[in-house]
């Protein structure tokens, strides 16, 4: 009775090693074992190194081996008809890419252990590649032969493809990040979130207000800002020589104006919007004003938190300078430097429709100018005009209009000044234009002059009429007194 229970059980046992839903061997190691003494008696301690040493040491090993099972899994896995074309093939099995794993396994038998592992290559009988978990153990009642070892094999190819494919996109994605033209930024903005949530849930409707009222809020939210990572742009825009380098100042690198522009970057927070793009300026390590067009987004699936977010830095300080010239050039005459007759006519018309009254009006003409370009030619000339535009400029200040309107004439627009201001003005231009000839050698810079001034009842332009009048006889008289000075020196 005995034996029929226990043959019953044996069947049961050999039908569950055939339906396994996974590869399984029945090997008998005993022949590797007996090997491994041999090969401690020769004074043998280092397997592992043994085996690197002499590679044909792993072939022998691995022939020792004895394949006593497998079971429909195994077969079906490895494309074999049965155990014998199994066994007649298993050089095709176990070949190439295999080496360094087999030596692992037989260190860890080695190293007393009846239990090995390892992730490796096999190979069915039609050359197909397999990526494989293999775990085997000796079997209870066999530890001092090794006699009968079970081994599984899972087949993971198509998780270790996916695994492949999942590096490769990583690689590609940090590849891109990093080496990107334009400065990356990766930030957490989840604690910003929350200081939003805060206020909203305190029932605040007017967000802008609330910042006018509670500045000390816009930077607690810059300071709760955490930056994840930078790519190499990065480094080299802000001028800095590692990553943590630029982390450990970033107070030197968004200051000055940009609390004002991060409070506007929260009110479009406060209105949703996830996605924004703004003009801003930050400082480079070095000092330097950088010009940047931002552009900041919420990562996709992390619209509920803020926790991820991109932000871009393109540096456009070279645009905003060129965009500062030309602007600069279409108000400003090249030669002076001073405004130039486009913008001292809009400037005359705006006064005169809206004041501040009194106006004056100071009317200048460079004496000389036509004669030094005549003998001296036309670099001295302009040399000329360059120092009338300096010595303008210094007396009057930057609170009015000073233009150059023709090849030698000049014009003066004082708002909110009478006679008097004017004529203090004046007298400023005098005490310039005697240290300018101080100054710089050569050709006496000389001006003549004409002031008006009008109310808001008066038309300004009859002002300017008024003052290019006085300038007019200015200058007559300034000829005058050169030609009388030199019929004396005739006599």
């Amino acid at each position: 009775m005995a034996t029929t229970e226990t043959s019953r059980i044996d069947n049961e046992y050999k039908a569950l090693f055939q339906l396994a839903p996974v590869s399984l061997w029945l090997e008998d190691f005993s022949a590797v074992r007996e090997h491994f003494q041999a090969l401690r008696a020769q004074g043998v301690t280092d397997l592992r190194g043994h085996l690197r040493a002499n590679p044909e040491e792993v072939a022998h090993c691995s022939a020792r081996i004895r394949v006593l099972d497998v079971n429909q899994r195994t077969l079906d896995l490895f494309r074999a008809a049965d155990l014998t074309d199994l066994v007649n093939n298993l050089d095709t099995v176990f070949r190439d890419d295999m080496f360094d794993q087999h030596v692992e396994e037989l260190g860890q038998l080695w190293d007393g252990g009846l239990r090995f592992s390892s992730q490796t290559v096999n190979y069915t009988l039609e050359g197909k590649r397999l990526d494989i978990r293999l775990d085997a153990t000796v079997m209870p009642g066999h530890e001092a032969t090794w006699e009968r070892v079970l081994l599984s094999i899972e087949d993971i190819t198509a998780r270790v493809a996916t695994e492949r494919e999942l590096r490769r996109s990583e690689q590609y994605a940090l590849g891109l990040f990093e080496h990107s033209p334009v400065s990356l930024w990766v930030e957490d903005f989840s604690a910003v979130k929350v200081l939003l949530d805060e206020v909203r849930g305190a029932g605040i409707s007017d967000f802008r207000t609330f910042l006018n009222v509670h500045p000390d809020f816009i930077s607690r939210c810059m300071q709760e800002i955490r930056v994840l990572d930078v790519n190499q742009q990065t480094l080299l825009m802000f001028s800095a020589s590692t990553k943590e380098e630029l982390l450990s100042r970033l107070g030197d690198v968004f200051r000055d104006n940009m609390r004002i522009q991060f409070a506007e970057q929260l009110i479009d927070l406060w209105n949703e919007k996830l996605w924004q793009q703004r003009e801003v300026i930050n400082y480079a390590l070095d000092g330097r004003a950088v010009d940047v067009f931002m552009q900041w987004s919420v990562f996709p699936g992390r619209e509920a938190e803020w926790d991820q977010v991109l932000v871009s830095l393109t540096d456009i300080t070279a645009r905003k300078k060129a965009e500062a010239y030309v602007e600069f050039l279409g108000k400003h005459d090249v030669l002076t430097k001073l405004y130039n007759r486009a913008y001292y006519e809009d400037e005359l018309a705006r006064l005169g429709r809206k004041g501040p009254w009194p106006v004056s009006v100071i009317a200048v003409d460079l004496n000389g100018l036509k004669q030094v370009n005549d003998q001296l030619g036309h670099g001295d000339g302009d040399a000329l005009l360059r120092r009338t535009g300096e010595a303008l400029k210094k007396a009057v200040g930057d609170q009015a209009c000073v233009a150059r309107v023709g090849g030698d004439e000049f014009m003066v627009l004082l708002p909110a000044r009478d006679e008097r201001g004017a004529a203090t003005v004046v007298e400023q231009i005098h005490q310039v234009v005697e240290l300018n000839n101080q100054f710089y050698p050569g050709t006496a810079l000389s001006l003549s002059i004409g002031t008006a001034s009008c109310g808001a009842t008066d038309r300004l332009s009859d002002a300017v009429k008024l003052a290019d009048a006085r300038m007019y006889q200015a200058k007559r008289a300034h000829y005058e007194a050169l030609d009388d000075e030199r019929e004396r020196r005739r006599r």
